[in-house]
C-alpha cells in the first residue's frame, strides 16, 4: 500500500519528494481517472494554503470537470474562457496574483483569490489542464510553477 511521507526540508525538496510520491501512486496504472484522482488528493494532501485542486478534461472544445479535491466547481468552461479556458487555449500556464482582476474571470468559489492554471499536453494536444485555487493573492510563485508543471508532465505520462 502507498503511504504519503512527509518532509520538513525546503519547499524544492518537498517538491521532489512529491514528484517521487506521485510516480509510485502512478506506476503500473493506466486508468486515467484513478490516476488523476490520486494526483489531485496526493497535491490537496502536500500544498497549503489552497482551497481547491484538481483536473478538467478536454471534451471537444470545453473543458469538463474532472476529479478533484474542494468544493463543488463549474462543470463546463469553454476554450478561451476564464483562467482555465485561457490557459487550454493558448497551452501555457497562467499564474493569476488576483482572479478578480482576470478579464473574465469565472468564480465558481467566491474564496478564491489567486489561481495557476497548467495545461495538461499530450502529443501537441491540450488534453485537460490542472486547476489549483487559492484563498490567498498571489499564493503561486514561480517555484511552484516550475514544479507543479514538472508534476503534470510526469502525470501525462500515465495518462
Amino acid at each position: 500500500m502507498f503511504k504519503v511521507q512527509s518532509y520538513d526540508g525546503n519547499r524544492q525538496d518537498q517538491y521532489n519528494l512529491l514528484k517521487k510520491q506521485l510516480s509510485a501512486l502512478l506506476e503500473g496504472e493506466s486508468n486515467q481517472i484513478a490516476n488523476l484522482s490520486n494526483a489531485s488528493a496526493l497535491l490537496n494532501q502536500f500544498l497549503d494554503r489552497i482551497n481547491w485542486v484538481g483536473f478538467y478534461l478536454t471534451e471537444d472544445q470545453e473543458l469538463v470537470l474532472g476529479p478533484f479535491q474542494g468544493l463543488p466547481a463549474c462543470v463546463r468552461i469553454p476554450f478561451g474562457k476564464g483562467v482555465c479556458g485561457t490557459s487550454a487555449s493558448q497551452k501555457k500556464t497562467l499564474r493569476v496574483e488576483d482572479v478578480h482582476q482576470f478579464p473574465g474571470h469565472i468564480a465558481c468559489d467566491a474564496a478564491s483569490q489567486s489561481e495557476i492554471v497548467i495545461p495538461l499536453i499530450k502529443d501537441g494536444q491540450v488534453i485537460g489542464v490542472l486547476d489549483i485555487d487559492s484563498p490567498e493573492k498571489n499564493r503561486f510563485d514561480e517555484v511552484d510553477q516550475e514544479n507543479l508543471e514538472a508534476f503534470v508532465e510526469e502525470l501525462v505520462r500515465y495518462i
